[in-house]
């Protein structure tokens, strides 16, 4: 019984300590309120129940962190970003298909790119699935009937000189370890990867008909990839590719990505450039000038033997007659 007021005395301080351990620990909880498949979010925990909810930079579209945000979405929020700092708008002057760069998309209400977009101007414009124009630019009366789906993505890359030419079977099952781990895309949708130093190719393949649901876009794959590669990552914590092969890393110098959709674009003559352009006036100028010197040498020579003759003609008439 002596004993039993200084256990309880010294049963106090553990006490406080607990209750400190536990304040500390919802507070560490209510801190690590974050989207860890994308950083370009604002998140709180204003959700039911007091969950951490986390909505997307510049649209306000609540995004689900278990997976991987739209691309739609994901240039919304690089458009509204701030510009101290590390630019994350810079374009890569690499681009074969998306020569258009940054722009302010109109996404529909699942996150999507909605088929025509015009930059809140009246220049307006028809994409694919990945947001990439496929059409010329027109007016506000341009239609775009249905949003064509990008089913067959090349990602080509350069990397930097290595000290050995990478053991192609390692790159393939790192990259593809890669895509199924840090971008959540099934094995299937990787359908090949191809090798030869320096240039690695990689190809996703996705046909609607093969996207279940809850599957990762082909799309937003590339475009998290993309970033990673140009290390502009839009993971937290990240800010590149960070990938070893065999114990070399794989440092990337350029990035190509050339997208394949499900119908043909719908260019016009407009779409060449200026120098092609010029080339082709050339060319035709010079089969016009040559066409133009092949008849006045016919004409000059016809009308040589014409002269000829009416000479031959005239000295005929003016001989002797028998």
């Amino acid at each position: 019984m002596a004993r039993g007021p200084g256990l309880a005395l010294q049963s106090q301080p553990l006490l406080s300590l607990l209750l400190l351990a536990a304040v500390a620990s919802h507070a560490a909880a209510e801190a690590n309120c974050t989207c860890p498949t994308n950083k370009m979010t604002i998140c709180s925990r204003d959700g039911p129940g007091g969950r951490c909810q986390c909505r997307a930079l510049g649209s306000g579209f609540e995004v689900n962190c278990s997976t991987l945000t739209s691309k739609c979405l994901l240039l919304k929020a690089r458009m509204t970003a701030p510009k101290h700092g590390r630019s994350l708008v810079r374009p890569s002057e690499h681009a074969l298909v998306d020569n258009d760069g940054l722009y302010d998309p109109d996404c529909d209400h699942e996150g999507r790119f909605k088929a025509r977009q015009c930059n809140q101007t009246s220049v307006c414009w028809c994409v694919n699935s990945v947001g990439v124009r496929r059409t010329d630019k027109g007016d506000l009366s341009l239609r775009c009937d249905d949003l064509v789906r990008t089913h067959h993505i090349l990602i080509e890359l350069r990397h930097r000189p290595a000290s050995r030419a990478f053991d192609h079977a390692d790159l393939d099952a790192q990259l593809r370890r890669l895509f199924h781990e840090r971008y959540q895309l099934p094995p299937r949708f990787v359908a090949a990867v191809h090798y030869e130093q320096p240039t690695i190719q990689i190809e996703l393949q996705q046909n609607m008909s093969q996207k279940a649901p809850g599957d990762v876009d082909i799309a937003d794959a590339a475009y998290y990839f993309e970033r990673d590669a140009k290390g502009e990552s839009l993971f937290p914590g990240r800010d590149g590719l960070d990938l070893n092969v065999r114990g070399e890393p794989l440092l990337v110098e350029r990035t190509l990505i050339y997208y394949l959709d499900e119908k043909p674009p719908q260019f016009s003559m407009k779409r060449l450039t200026s120098g092609l352009i010029a080339v082709i006036v050339v060319i035709v100028l010079a089969l016009v000038a040559g066409v133009a010197v092949l008849v006045i040498s016919n004409r000059r020579k016809s009308g040589k033997y014409k002269k000829v003759e009416i000479k031959e003609l005239g000295e005929l008439r003016q001989g002797p007659s028998l």
